[in-house]
């Protein structure tokens, strides 16, 4: 880890002269990872025309503006921009001194979820309503912050150059990080981010070079907690149907099973090339329930078809290429574990949302990365694409 260490760059004393020389040479903009910001700028607009067309005859909830959803969406890819541009000036080793207080936050958030301020959403409590309209789900930062924190943990003793990878006891100091926050959003419930966190662990785990017997060890345990959680009833009744549709796709096709059959038909419809952006009778006519959220790669699928689905497939692919090579190419095991986190977040939680309109993945509520309208989900991977940037722009010169 010698070249990690010759060139720490967290902003301080001599080290923040290095950082000052990368940008005088080459210009952090030569350094930024271009395809992924390309394509995540890509995935947002694409979502913005599918989550107008989804809501723009939706005069229930769209405040008889046509527009409503298209201007928030729009707001909101701005807001997370910004966000990344902040993450990238910062520089993930200045955060990496705030992870405490981050976590601290995250976790204080969601304990308020739990309290009389958390609102019910589609059926899932982990809201918290802050006025006008709009509300934050503190859940989409922990998956950030539990990054972060592992990262913390795992790396410090082996980028300090005193363990060539982590000991037992680090690996279960970051497994009790990670288990804290995720007990309080079980409660909530909220499986589908209790998922994505299982997946995040699993992948910081395997970056961070812990032994194998780590990761099946949690394998095993996380199959034993799925089984007790399911027979104790910590699931609401909702959930447990989901599951069950999933399990027996014929299983009252009106009634639990409706969401996943009516995404069955609308994506079927739309053939190579759909049927034409607006022109979608399942959207047009509002048989998919939650278009906008979480099922909106129904709208590409019925009308841009094979051919738009597979684009956002696509450029979904080209942001994973990059963070894996990002995460290949650091010399420092922290970057190496922060970008590899976000891959396993990003991968599963497109194949979760991709895979329960085809009805290959039970139905969990979780938002396609960058597609799906969404705040907080927004704000949190443009957050993680400036995570990414920065590992890649403070590399040393000559990776």
């Amino acid at each position: 880890m010698t070249g990690a260490n010759s060139f720490q760059v967290s902003g301080y004393g001599p080290q923040k002269a290095g950082w000052t020389r990368v940008l005088a040479r080459d210009g952090m903009a030569r350094r930024l990872d271009w395809p992924i910001l390309l394509a995540a700028v890509a995935l947002s607009l694409i979502g913005a025309v599918l989550v107008y067309s989804a809501t723009r005859n939706r005069t229930e909830i769209n405040q008889g503006d046509q527009y409503y959803f298209l201007v928030r969406h729009l707001l909101n890819t701005g807001i997370g921009i910004a966000l990344m541009i902040a993450t990238v000036w910062l520089g993930h080793r200045t955060l990496r001194t705030a992870v405490p207080l981050l976590y601290g936050a995250s976790v204080f958030l969601i304990l308020l979820v739990l309290t009389p301020l958390g609102t019910t959403v589609n059926g899932a409590h982990s809201w918290i309503a802050i006025g006008a309209g709009f509300s934050l789900q503190p859940s989409e930062f922990v998956k950030v912050t539990i990054i972060l924190g592992m990262a913390m943990l795992l790396a410090a003793r082996v980028d300090a150059g005193d363990k060539p990878y982590p000991d037992h006891r680090t690996v279960l100091q970051a497994l009790g990080l990670a288990a804290v926050p995720m007990l309080i959003v079980m409660l909530m419930p909220d499986l589908g981010s209790v998922m994505v966190m299982v997946i995040i662990v699993l992948g910081v785990l395997l970056a961070s070079g812990a032994t194998n017997r780590w990761v099946f060890g949690l394998l095993g345990t996380g199959t034993l907690g799925a089984l007790a959680v399911w027979q104790l009833g910590i699931l609401d009744e909702y959930q447990i149907n989901r599951f069950a549709a999933f399990a027996n796709p014929d299983l009252d096709p009106a009634g639990v099973g409706y969401n996943t059959n009516q995404a069955r038909i609308a994506i079927g419809s739309g053939g190579l090339t759909g049927s034409g952006l607006f022109h979608g009778s399942q959207t047009t006519g509002q048989f998919v329930p939650e278009q906008q959220t979480d099922f909106v790669f129904t709208v590409a699928g019925e009308e841009l078809g094979f051919v738009g689905g597979g684009l956002i497939i696509v450029l979904l692919g080209i942001v994973l290429w990059r963070a894996c090579r990002i995460a290949r190419e650091t010399t420092e095991l922290y970057g190496t574990i922060v970008a590899a986190g976000i891959v396993a977040w990003f991968a599963f939680q497109a194949f979760e949302n991709i895979g329960m309109t085809l009805g290959i993945m039970p139905v969990t509520g979780l938002p396609l990365p960058f597609v799906s309208y969404g705040g907080t989900s927004m704000f949190a991977v443009w957050v993680a694409v400036g995570l990414l940037q920065s590992i890649r722009v403070q590399r040393p010169m000559s990776a």
